[in-house]
């Protein structure tokens, strides 16, 4: 008996990101609020971090409303319906419920249907990480369409009280709508995690030891403690530097372009200093457009690269067509890069 063959799912040939949209909280955090918690100066914040400013998101700004608000700016700029949509990709590590998915309230407000819907937590990188299944969905021919969301509300795992993280993170979404192309559009994404150091970015305590009934844990009448989030930063920096540079020059190695090519160059905001030894480490000319979103928004994590590429398309300093070296790297520790063209 000849054992029968499954028929091949075929889709698009390429795929390429069609729109993008992003969504800032309302209340602005100079540094100067910043102070308010730590002893530190403005200065040397910005000199640590590049951050003048960030973005907190308030009680109506949750993660879902945000990311609802992102998606249908990305939705209307890729000129398709919310029903075409074939696959909803939420990447977060702030959505304080552990199920059920974030993507499925998304999906269901936006009026996808029954696309299937599902978070990542892959923090920095989540973007890249939801970029690489989205490319793989459509090139597969398992959706036509696939919205991939990075979203935080990091304020809210963030400890005023510590001096090295307090004047770090923010709030936002970002979006984008990844469909099919004719001519390639996104390059192969390099990813990886390297997890014998995971302990160096990581949330303080787990959530049943926080609220742990046990009084060993918690003494009687003792205040809770919310975890939040923490980071050897100089251990990070040099991870950063280094290694980054490596992954992003792979990126463009295998999509076979050389960084004078590039149209702008979009990393993960983290820290203004990674951005510019990462420009040293690969050589990047100076007519290259860089993203430096983190000086008003500050690290919005899985946000971070699409609000930077929104902000890029929207002041004019990149351009429809161009070509973009996105990264993004963080807890885990994790990354993603990868060439793509811009929409």
């Amino acid at each position: 008996m000849i054992t029968p063959q499954i028929r091949p799912s075929t889709g698009a040939a390429y795929s390429r990101i069609h729109g993008v949209g992003g969504y800032r909280p309302v209340r602005v955090i100079p540094n100067a609020e910043v102070l308010n918690w730590i002893d530190s100066s403005d200065e040397w914040i910005r000199t640590r971090s590049g951050i003048a400013e960030r973005r907190w998101a308030g009680p109506e700004e949750t993660v879902t409303e945000m990311s609802v608000q992102a998606a249908g700016k990305a939705i209307a700029q890729a000129g398709i319906a919310p029903e075409q949509i074939g696959g909803v990709i939420v990447a977060t590590v702030s959505h304080l419920k552990q199920t059920p998915a974030v993507a499925t309230e998304i999906a269901e407000r936006l009026g996808c249907g029954t696309a299937p819907a599902f978070d990542i937590s892959a923090a920095c990188a989540g973007f890249g990480y939801g970029l690489s299944l989205a490319d793989g969905m459509v090139r597969g021919g398992s959706a036509g369409y696939v919205l991939v969301i990075g979203v935080e509300r990091l304020s809210d795992l963030t400890d005023t009280s510590d001096r090295s993280t307090a004047f770090i993170f923010g709030d936002g979404a970002g979006a984008a709508i990844v469909g099919p192309s004719e001519t390639p559009g996104i390059g192969k994404v390099i990813w990886g995690a390297d997890g014998s150091q995971k302990d160096v970015i990581s949330q303080t305590q787990a959530w049943d030891t926080a609220f742990a009934k046990d009084d060993a844990v918690n003494g009687a009448g003792d205040e809770v403690k919310w975890p939040a989030l923490r980071m050897e930063g100089q251990t990070v920096f040099r991870w950063a530097v280094w290694e980054m540079a490596k992954v992003a020059q792979q990126a463009l190695d295998a999509a076979g372009i050389t960084a004078d090519q590039l149209g702008a160059f979009i990393p993960h905001q983290a820290n203004m200093r990674i951005t510019d030894a990462m420009i040293k480490a690969l050589k990047l000319p100076d007519s290259v457009p860089v993203a430096r979103d983190i000086v008003e928004t500050g690290n919005t994590s899985a946000a971070s690269i699409p609000l930077a590429m929104e902000r890029m398309l929207e002041a004019g300093e990149a351009k429809s067509g161009d070509l973009a070296l996105i990264i993004g790297f963080g807890a885990g520790l994790v990354y993603a890069a990868a060439v793509v063209t811009l929409p």
